[in-house]
């Protein structure tokens, strides 16, 4: 696969920098009848309030978030998601989805089929086996958190074990939990697990990128070049 031309515009940190909201706080950057991707019943209720009715997450919330379960109450600040979803447009009608952009632009990869879940080359047919059959970014559109905790996406070319739902079975969370061990909490120095280390991976139904197999890992305090050493 040749190298694609680094398309600068659509770069979430340059259209974050660059994209003008209507003045209008609650004015939505789409048609209210045709998001760029399913909203739920939280995303509407944030694109109806202002950042300063909002509080952002702090650690002690998300990881009481994440151990019930409850990631649709994971929510970004109210401008962020307006933002997020004209990036959405923007990359749909110049790319035709989210997934072509990030295939693209962001992971340089080439999928084996055109449609459904992609299947990719593999290097292992083992997940986290092989470090070119996974990438490791930044969540450029990040969930509304304190200061110190960074957002980690952990995109991989092979699915994990799930259910029915999307969610992970015993033999998946394994496989995760193993590699965010020796990868995020041993070189972040975490003494108690869930001291600087937390991570999910949505079910189906919240997925705004479905035929991409990812999972969000949440730091703290973490120096930024450790941070850059995890990036691949």
């Amino acid at each position: 696969m040749s190298t694609p031309a680094v398309d600068i515009e659509s770069h979430p940190v340059t259209f974050q920098s660059t994209w003008k909201g209507n003045p209008d706080p609650t004015a939505l950057p789409f048609p209210r009848d045709n998001p760029p991707f399913q909203l739920t019943s939280i995303d509407w209720h944030q694109l109806s309030i202002t950042d300063d009715q909002f509080i952002a997450h702090t650690w002690e919330d998300l990881h009481d978030l994440i151990s019930a379960g409850q990631l649709d109450e994971l929510k970004r600040w109210p401008s962020f998601l307006k933002a997020y979803l004209a990036w959405s447009a923007h990359v749909k009608a110049k790319y035709g989805s989210a997934t072509q952009y990030l295939l693209q632009q962001r992971l340089l990869w080439t999928p084996l089929n055109s449609s459904g879940a992609f299947r990719f080359e593999l290097k292992s047919t083992t997940p986290f086996a092989d470090e070119e059959d996974f990438k490791i970014l930044k969540n450029d559109w990040t969930y509304a958190v304190t200061p110190g905790i960074s957002h980690i996406v952990v995109w991989l070319k092979q699915p994990l074990d799930v259910d029915g739902e999307g969610a992970l079975t015993e033999k998946g969370r394994k496989a995760v939990t193993d590699f965010v061990r020796d990868r995020f909490r041993v070189p972040a120095g975490e003494e108690k697990e869930g001291e600087k280390v937390q991570w999910f991976k949505n079910t189906t139904n919240l997925q705004s990128v479905r035929s991409l197999e990812h999972v969000h890992v949440l730091v703290r305090d973490v120096d930024e070049e450790t941070l850059k050493l995890w990036m691949n």
